[in-house]
């Protein structure tokens, strides 16, 4: 080290190096770090959001020198963070994953007028409708700003969705005015998050971003393919073990009913089907003196009856490969349901 760092060193106030060691400190104990825009924020209401973060975060405000050497100082990686430190800045801690913070940073934004000189964060657009403004001057306005605006049945109305201004441009006097004038506020205020640090993970805002129910609808689906392939190829595992045992004993029973192989598990569906059949033999014969007592005066009634007998004894064949297909989306529903559970538990 050079004397003239050590002297460097040497000139730093006490209160400057207190307040790195307790920003590292800060750093340390959470899971996750991350820094937050505070610019446009007004004093009060950013004392508002430090406190409704009361419990599941904590906000720190210091200069960015200091951030930037408490930062470097941990040097386990939440150094990544310091070319994020530029502008009004603070610095975001908490136990909770990215992805939680900054759903829960996004839901504490309010809408907001936007002033003059301020550039516009999206397209801003005066929608269609009535305005509910008497006649006069204010109409010019509109139109001046670039709003489709006319005066009918009484009042000024914007006849169609009109965009006065594209995201990136500055926004002038008078279309500040305008917007104050008809409540529009197009700005959302609140802790934007720039990067945060976790699990030795350096993670943008496009990343966290992200629609959660869709994202819980791919991994459920995702599941219930997987689960699905894995019966397909009997491949067995503890979700489908018992789905290929049902399955394999479904199918088993059809090829012993098909080929009358006699058995005590199949002798009822084997007499059913063959009681099925004569039924049907019995109503094909015109002469029911040819016929068993007990069969005769068969009709069209007995046909139909028969043929229902029939399809029901065939039915039959394939009960257990319906029962084993319940059991198959029951237990399709089990994995989206223990998916859903786990994301949940990750949002």
């Amino acid at each position: 080290m050079s004397s003239e760092s050590v002297r460097k060193t040497e000139t730093i106030p006490e209160w400057k190096r207190s307040e790195v060691e307790e920003i590292a400190d800060l750093i340390r104990e959470y899971d996750s770090v991350g820094i937050v825009g505070i610019a446009g924020i007004p004093s009060r209401q950013l004392q508002d959001m430090r406190r409704d973060l009361y419990g599941t975060a904590q906000l720190r405000v210091s200069r960015n020198s200091l951030v930037r050497r408490a930062l470097e100082e941990v040097d386990e990686g939440a150094e990544q963070l310091v070319e994020e430190v530029t502008g009004e800045v603070g610095l975001i801690l908490t136990d909770d994953n990215p992805f939680g913070l900054y759903k829960q940073l996004e839901a504490s934004k309010t809408p907001a007028p936007i002033n003059a000189g301020e550039v516009a964060p999206n397209d801003i657009v005066i929608p269609e409708g009535d305005t509910g403004i008497d006649p006069g001057p204010f109409v010019g306005e509109l139109q001046s700003v670039g709003a489709d605006a006319r005066i009918q049945e009484g009042s000024i109305q914007v006849l169609s969705d009109s965009t006065v201004l594209e995201a990136g441009g500055e926004v002038s006097q008078d279309l500040s005015n305008v917007l104050n004038e008809l409540g529009i506020e197009p700005k959302e205020v609140g802790l934007d998050l720039r990067a945060v640090y976790a699990d030795g993970v350096l993670f943008e805002p496009e990343e966290l971003a992200i629609d959660v129910e869709e994202y819980r609808a791919d991994i459920q689906s995702a599941a219930a393919g997987a689960r699905n392939l894995s019966v397909n190829a009997a491949y067995p595992t503890a979700r489908t073990a018992g789905t290929l045992l049902g399955k394999a004993a479904g199918e088993a029973k059809a090829v012993g009913i098909s080929a009358a192989v006699e058995s005590p598990d199949l002798a009822d569906d084997l007499i059913g089907k063959a009681d099925a059949q004569v039924r049907a033999l019995a109503a094909a014969i015109d002469d029911d003196e040819a016929l068993p007592e007990e069969l005769r005066g068969t009709t069209a009634q007995a046909t139909e009856e028969t043929e229902t007998e029939s399809d029901e004894g065939d039915e039959s064949e394939s009960d257990s490969e319906a029962e084993a297909d319940e059991a198959a989306d029951e237990d399709e529903e089990d994995d989206e349901g223990d998916a859903g559970d786990a994301l949940g538990n990750m949002f």
